[in-house]
């Protein structure tokens, strides 16, 4: 499908449950509000992908960078 623009949004892991938790999982709560407020703009998911990414010094926390297009 051809889109005619993109935009890229990311949803990133909770950095506090990073530190005292290891780990806290992506907030999907915030990842369905945000897709679904850019749905009702006319934006569809063209594709996403999983990211580590550093936290301050010693952490990594997942991030998803979905892209969308319309």
């Amino acid at each position: 499908m051809n889109y005619k623009e993109y935009k890229v949004i990311t949803v990133v892991e909770s950095g506090f449950g990073t530190i005292f938790l290891g780990a806290s999982g992506i907030p999907t709560d915030k990842m369905e509000s945000s897709l679904n407020m850019e749905a009702a703009e006319g934006w569809q998911v063209v594709f996403q992908i999983v990211e580590q990414k550093r936290f301050l010094l010693f952490w990594t926390r997942e991030a998803i960078i979905i892209t969308l297009g319309r």
